[in-house]
């Protein structure tokens, strides 16, 4: 027998927690629910979050309704979130075409500085950072584009993060699609969560990485990529 369809008024949000929860999978701020949402829902989203973020400007005392810079505020928002700095929690992983390496390349391989945009799960203000790729391939691994490394990079960071959990979850992901005998990833990110609110200091960054395979095993490998990176700040 088929289970009564979900009540007409219900929130498209509720209906996908739902899923996620019947699925006893995780719905963290950086996990990608994809899987979850039906055609159609990504909209009614939209649309629910610029409900309640209309709730929010009007619990902040902000008169939306008549202030000609706010009044369109609440969409904007819900847009920039859905579609936009948190895409990478709504839409599947992009494409990428993999190919056999044909000629067997077993040396060192860098991509980067690759530009990475993301927020922080505490008060999702911007983070604005760099990051670095080192790949050592055998003669099994999947070679992929250039710009693939900056699609998947983009889809990571596309989520409320911590800077150590994003990479860690970069490589993961690289690690996966390319089966190398070394992986090293490398990030420099300033946190506006430090210099726009709490101690506000500007100038400072975080740096950190993480090393697997032939990295983490052999430190002239591990010291050739870290020469190889520019000046970093």
């Amino acid at each position: 027998m088929n289970s009564a369809p979900p009540e007409e008024g219900t929130p498209v949000s509720v209906k996908i927690r739902e899923r996620v929860l019947a699925a006893r999978k995780r719905f963290h701020a950086n996990d990608n629910i994809a899987d979850f949402i039906e055609p159609g829902e990504l909209e009614l989203l939209l649309d629910e979050v610029e409900a309640k973020m209309k709730g929010v400007l009007d619990s902040l005392v902000i008169d939306a309704e008549h202030d000609h810079n706010t009044d369109k505020t609440a969409r904007r928002v819900a847009k920039m979130y859905l579609n936009e700095v948190f895409q990478g929690r709504y839409v599947k992983a992009p494409p990428i075409t993999e190919f056999p390496n044909a000629e067997h390349l077993n040396e060192l391989m860098i991509v980067g500085p690759i530009t990475v945009r993301s927020a922080c799960s505490h008060h999702f203000c911007p983070i604005m950072g760099k990051i670095w790729i080192g790949v050592l391939p055998n003669e099994h691994t999947n070679v992929i584009g250039l710009s693939k490394y900056a699609r998947l990079a983009e889809w990571v960071m596309g989520r409320p993060q911590i800077q150590e959990e994003a990479v860690v979850q970069l490589a993961d992901l690289i690690q996966q699609k390319t089966q190398p005998d070394g992986l090293a990833i490398v990030m420099e990110a300033t946190h506006f969560c430090m210099g726009w609110r709490g101690v506000k200091d500007v100038d400072s960054k975080m740096i950190n990485s993480v090393m697997r395979g032939s990295f983490l095993k052999d430190a002239n490998l591990r010291r050739e990529f870290l020469s190889l990176i520019p000046q970093k700040g």
